[in-house]
């Protein structure tokens, strides 16, 4: 900021104290007819300037319109098309069984799938409710209510649609399934096409964002790994809601599309609450950026405060419906948003241009952080709740602030979504240009509502419309809580990789949306003061142009690889996974309970419907405590001490996976045996060195030597290349 710019604020502060105040609370008072009697007198006038009839304009901007509506539709439906035609190359589905295509469903997808399998085989539809609240045939030992807890709203509603729109003599339930997720995603991309084009003003971007976000697919989306995860189902519905609260924050906006847009808002951010547990976190981040946002008097405050009610309307309604769900009552968004509800009527006092109300907004700020806090911390403590402990830990420990042996804890600090981004990442969206234009847009837009903010503290008010030669792209409220909302997302994916299918696909959205809008060209050459060429002319060119050649550029770059994607077969094809599953079905009890490692008993759960020992499931103390004990089958522990862990669940079979008992891991420490180690004391490490010692050998080895002791508490009934499975017997033979 230059020191003319310093000047003209403190004028305008000496000058205009009390001016400044009263014309914008005269303009947020202004109500939607007002707009809508204005809005046509502005266009009238501009029209007459320009020489053209009204009449012109509007078949103009209903041509735009339409155009830009059967793009963004277009473009959803083709990117479900893709999806559909990529996963049946990958994975032929449609030449394989029943129990090979099941077999595709990893982890705690398959978890999700039977689900569904169950609701479709109930006689009705409350029965199958009726039996997943109340369900002990999944877990030994333990009755759950999985529709609260695995969040299994999206199975109901799945299973709903599939028996009310009479598909089951069209259809098979496995496609109709992964059928409502590939329409979603094509959602995701419209909605994330709608909020670059309106931001833009032009349908150009929502283009340049739909190729950016396919191109980079691998870091955009978990659809390739996981088709049933919770959020291929609940992160559409949030880029609808971004979308519609990108609409609701502009200025001059008439009061059909506003009412239009709350109402999206309002929709948009209930059903995502209850689509996904951890959705109140990601409302969290947004509801800081406008906080952020209202806070230096970017947006209007009644608009703001609206969305508000809106959390704290669906945080309600989530736990009244969620059978209670009390980690929403003890979520930080309630807190934060009640917080601020409180502190209404303080920020409505402070906004003057006085010297005193600018340390009152550092002290509203300040209250509504301390408010937040302690009123999170009360909640936590007379409220009974369930929310994760490990998470904190887990947080403790990735920031260094603690260490720990636990196996539970550095078994997640290994996972690769938990670490941080590795350089691949960077050089994936760099070789896409993607990178480049982001930091490009996201530096100019962060200079300018630099700019605005220091403007705002000097006094000045905002312009009620900002034109295309001002030169100010940040004094739109929209885009300034793109800019925070997209900073926050970078923070959280630089230190955790999974958060990147979070941040990476509005890096797409913000980077199309700045080299397509000619405001963001314009604020540029305001500042590099151009005078050579017309800067509106200049701006104008470049917006067309620059996105015109990256799209060509990206067309003949990538639209080959895409293509043989599409037109080359891959196969997957697990025979050993097959067998075993076969073998199970056809020769184990109708009772048995198997035990292993939990993504194996997950594709067991599905592929069988057989009870097991432990599930892929980690929002869950007492699950994740029999996961680490389960998963001692491949520590060195006696066979006594494992007989007596897996005959506490109850379990009549064990199945042991070469593959983690032979693993060979990049990282030597992240290996299950290698943390199962550490967390029973059997590693030493001495001065850089890491000594093992144990008096017994690893288990899962010498359980197949067959030999006492292990001979009697075990025997051997099924094996393969990759599983051996042993019975657990029930009368011990003390054979030598």
């Amino acid at each position: 900021i230059s020191q003319c710019d310093f000047r003209y604020c403190v004028a305008i502060t000496l000058k205009k104290m009390s001016s400044g105040a009263a014309d914008l609370r005269q303009r947020k008072k202004q109500n939607c007819t007002e707009s809508d009697k204005m809005a046509p007198e502005e266009r009238n006038k501009e029209n007459s300037k320009l020489g053209r009839s009204p009449k012109y304009m509007l078949i103009q901007r209903f041509a735009k319109l339409f155009f830009g509506c059967l793009a963004a539709v277009t473009s959803g439906m083709m990117y479900a098309v893709y999806l559909s035609t990529y996963h049946e190359r990958k994975f032929w589905f449609s030449s394989r069984q029943e129990l090979e295509r099941e077999i595709t469903f990893q982890g705690d997808s398959a978890i999700y799938y039977s689900f569904y399998k169950e609701l479709l085989k109930a006689p009705t539809f409350e029965r199958g409710v009726y039996e997943l609240t109340h369900n002990n045939k999944t877990i030994s030992l333990k009755t759950i209510n999985a529709v609260q807890q695995m969040t299994l709203y999206p199975e109901l509603i799945a299973s709903v649609l599939y028996q009310a729109s009479g598909s089951e003599e069209v259809i098979e339930p496995v496609y109709f399934y992964i059928g409502i997720v590939f329409g979603l995603q094509g959602i995701y991309v419209t909605a994330l096409f709608v909020t670059s084009w309106v931001m833009s003003g032009t349908w150009l971007a929502g283009m340049l964002t739909v190729a950016w976000f396919i191109i980079n697919r691998t870091d955009t989306t978990r659809i390739d790994y996981s088709i049933p995860s919770r959020e291929n189902w609940a992160l559409p519905y949030f880029a609808c809601q971004v979308a519609a609260l990108t609409g609701y924050l502009k200025k001059n906006l008439n009061c059909s599309a506003e009412k239009f847009c709350y109402l999206l808002v309002n929709a948009s951010t209930y059903t995502f609450v209850m689509m996904w547990e951890y959705s109140h976190y990601l409302l969290f981040v947004q509801a800081v950026s406008l906080f952020l946002l209202d806070s230096f008097a970017l947006a209007q405050t009644e608009k703001v405060h609206e969305v508000y009610r809106i959390y704290l309307f669906s945080l309600i309604v989530g736990y009244l419906l969620q059978f209670e769900n009390s980690a929403l009552l003890v979520s930080p968004l309630l807190s934060l948003v009640v917080a601020l509800m409180l502190s209404k009527s303080l920020q409505m006092n402070m906004k003057k241009s006085t010297f005193v109300s600018r340390l009152l907004k550092i002290m509203y700020i300040y209250l509504v952080l301390t408010v937040a806090v302690t009123l999170n911390f009360l909640l936590k403590m007379f409220i009974p709740h369930k929310e994760n402990e490990h998470l904190l830990k887990f947080i403790e420990v990735k920031l260094g602030l603690n260490t720990t042996k636990n196996f539970t804890m550095n078994w997640l600090l290994c996972q690769e979504s938990l670490q941080a981004p590795s350089q691949d990442f960077f050089l994936r969206l760099t070789q896409s240009s993607l990178l480049p234009f982001y930091i490009l847009v996201l530096i100019i837009c962060l200079f300018s509502v630099t700019q605005v903010v220091f403007r705002r503290i000097c006094g000045e008010p905002l312009k009620e419309t900002v034109k295309l030669e001002d030169g100010r792209i940040g004094e739109r409220p929209e885009i300034v809580y793109h800019v925070i909302h997209t900073i926050l997302l970078g923070c959280l994916a630089m230190c955790l990789e999974g958060m990147k299918y979070l941040w990476t696909p509005y890096v797409c959205m913000l980077a199309a949306f700045g080299v397509c809008s000619p405001e963001l060209w314009m604020t540029l050459f305001k500042w590099l003061r151009l005078k050579a060429v017309h800067p509106i002319l200049l701006a104008l060119i470049l917006s067309m142009a620059v996105p015109t050649i990256i799209g060509f550029s990206l067309w003949k770059e990538f639209f080959p690889r895409i293509m043989t994607e599409l037109t080359e077969l891959q196969e997957f094809y697990d025979p050993d996974t097959v067998e075993l599953m076969t073998w199970i079905k056809r020769q184990a009890p109708v009772a048995a309970v198997f035990a292993g490692s939990p993504q194996l008993m997950g594709v067991i759960k599905l592929c069988t419907g057989w009870t097991v020992s432990s599930l892929p499931l980690y929002n869950d103390d007492d699950l994740l405590k029999r996961n680490e004990n389960i998963y001692q089958i491949y520590s060195k522990r006696s066979a006594e001490d494992i007989y007596k862990i897996l005959t506490s669940y109850k379990a009549n079979f064990l199945v042991i996976e070469d593959s983690i008992c032979n693993e060979v891991g990049p990282v030597r420490g992240c290996r299950v045996k290698d943390l199962l180690d550490v967390a029973n004391g059997h590693v030493v490490c001495e001065e850089g060195d890491n000594y093992s010692y144990s008096k017994y050998g690893r288990f899962c080895h010498e359980i197949k030597m067959n030999y006492s002791p292990y001979v009697n508490y075990f025997t051997r009934v099924y094996w393969n290349r990759s599983y051996f499975v042993y019975r657990i017997n029930t009368v011990i033979s003390f054979q030598s």
